[in-house]
């Protein structure tokens, strides 16, 4: 969905973007890679308003590589 625009499932177009964020005590769209707040992974989210199906994606490159150092021991 992040790239087609469209929902695998339904096909359907009505797609949103939800971004990543981090909220006090670490909730949010994240993955939690170190810690402190600072060291979260933001997730961000593809949403079809049409089924409700939803693809996560971490964009950044910088956060991929944050969450490979801590999670691939």
């Amino acid at each position: 969905m992040k790239f087609t625009k469209e929902c695998p499932k339904c096909h359907s177009n009505d797609i949103i973007r939800i971004p990543g964020e981090t909220q006090s005590g670490g909730m949010g769209n994240n993955i939690r890679a170190g810690v402190t707040v600072f060291s979260a992974v933001m997730v961000t989210k593809y949403l079809c308003c049409n089924c409700g199906f939803i693809e996560e994606w971490v964009d950044s490159p910088q956060d991929m590589a944050k969450a490979k150092k801590y999670y691939a021991r």
